[in-house]
């Protein structure tokens, strides 16, 4: 693993080979990140949870950067609230979050799993570094607790903890009337009193949005989170510490959580929420669950530069062509054509496959990535989509997105590409075709000529 000099030297030659160059003349496959597109992305959020009145915690498992990091963040907020999935990430970031902190904000990452025991050394140096309060964990199991208290006597202060409840996607966690497992709350409470933990409160990511189509249901969606942890808060109130203070109530994935841009700082909870949602923040909003003092925050990730996984879900109601929203995209060399009745229908081949773009499927077509425009594409029919039709592990088949009846294969038009020329792929899920790379080549497509044009090379956490 590369230390943060070793990175910023790699970030420095790769700047100085690149940057003002169209993305046309760098090696391929690489990965493009179009600033423009996720700064608006970032401030919508932003501006959405702050017209509702809950805080958020961005999650940057999506991107690995410490520059996207920032812009989830942004200027106005006094807490600085992170979730990631790996150390990596968090040693990547400290310069970030150490500059945050002479900045007078308040620093507080949380190591989104059950903390690993082989992990806590690391975390405690990254935590000494960074002072009390600043790492949190999530518990859903009694053997945790040994990790939690090597963290406190690694760091020389109290881990913050989340309890994770599971509110019906069952990744992890548990039933919102069973977190008191084999004594889990009340062992955390103990802990808590004594000063080892510091009990932050309930933890819930359900990505069950993930299978929705519209807004209302992505909406309905989050209600149902929220009120799975309200209602672990109500089984549970007993077991919490007494005069404890404000405990948080967090939950999300990025449908979910981007449904509140339909009318968060719009229209207004009342014209724009579903009846579910409307009375599930009133009930929170009242600040007190069975005389817990609570307080919402919401979290997501993948929002910052989106996917063709996330645009499937409909969970905006104001949605532009998904070259125009997504963030990411794969720049990939066509290396042959097959136009001339060779196979059923016409085909291209290009050199990127699954360990390049990933190999998740996406309920909106079938396919593993769409071709962004083209002026060679949209001559033909701008409404024809291009896909990643098969993959494989280092090159991937392009064909036309239709399905196989033998008529319409027949009738299709030959794919206009020429060896040598690149196209866009915009993946199914950026999380996972991020991870490929050690860097992005990002681009603004808000500046003239500027969405091929490199303006900065971004360095990816590598490794766990």
């Amino acid at each position: 693993m590369d230390t943060l000099e070793q990175i910023t030297a790699k970030k420095a030659k790769l700047e100085q080979l690149y940057a003002g160059k169209d993305i046309a003349d760098v090696p391929k496959p690489a990965v493009v990140l179009d600033i423009a597109k996720a700064r608006q992305h970032c401030s919508s959020m932003l501006a959405a949870t702050k017209a509702l009145g809950v805080a958020f915690r961005a999650h940057i498992k999506t991107h690995k950067t410490a520059e996207l990091t920032k812009i989830q963040i942004g200027d106005e907020t006094r807490d600085v609230k992170l979730v990631v999935s790996t150390v990596a990430e968090i040693e990547h970031i400290l310069p970030l979050l150490k500059s945050f902190q002479k900045e007078g904000r308040n620093v507080n990452v949380l190591y989104g799993l059950p903390l690993p025991a082989s992990q806590v050394g690391r975390i405690a140096l990254i935590a000494r570094q960074l002072g009390p309060s600043s790492i949190s964990f999530m518990l859903d199991h009694l053997s945790q607790l040994n990790p939690l208290r090597c963290f406190h006597e690694l760091a020389g202060f109290p881990g913050g903890v989340f309890i994770k409840v599971d509110t019906g996607y069952h990744r992890a966690g548990l039933p919102p009337n069973a977190i008191n497992k084999n004594g889990l709350l009340e062992a955390i409470t103990q802990l808590h009193l004594e000063g080892r933990a510091t009990l932050l409160g309930l933890y819930s990511h359900s990505s069950l949005s993930y299978r929705d189509t519209t807004p209302q249901q992505a909406m309905d969606n989050l209600a149902g989170e929220i009120r799975g942890c309200m209602d672990a808060v109500r089984y549970n109130h007993q077991r919490f510490p007494a005069q404890a203070p404000e405990f948080t109530i967090s939950v999300g994935a990025s449908p979910q959580v981007t449904s509140i841009q339909n009318f968060a700082g719009t229209v207004g909870l009342e014209n724009g929420a579903t009846e579910n949602l409307i009375h599930i923040i009133k009930d929170i909003s009242a600040e007190e669950i069975a005389g817990i003092k609570v307080s919402l925050e919401l979290h997501a990730g993948v929002y910052s530069v989106l996917d063709l996984q996330q645009l499937a879900t409909n969970a905006r109601s104001s949605i532009v062509r998904f070259d125009e929203e997504i963030a990411v995209s794969v720049a990939a060399e066509v290396v042959s054509v097959y136009n001339d009745g060779e196979r059923r229908c016409p085909e291209a081949l290009v050199a990127v496959g699954t360990l390049g773009l990933g190999r998740e499927s996406c309920p909106s077509y079938d396919g593993w990535g769409r071709i962004g425009s083209m002026p060679v594409l949209d001559r033909i029919n701008p409404d024809q989509m291009l896909i990643v039709k098969r993959i494989s592990q280092e090159h991937s088949i392009l064909s036309w997105d239709t399905s196989d009846d033998e008529a319409m294969m027949q009738n299709l038009p030959p794919i206009p590409l020429e060896v040598g020329q690149y196209v866009r792929i915009y993946p199914n899920h950026a999380c996972v075709t991020g991870a490929m790379y050690d860097w992005y080549f990002v681009v603004d497509s808000s500046q003239l000529d500027g969405a091929t044009r490199i303006v900065d090379v971004w360095m990816r956490a590598v490794g766990w």
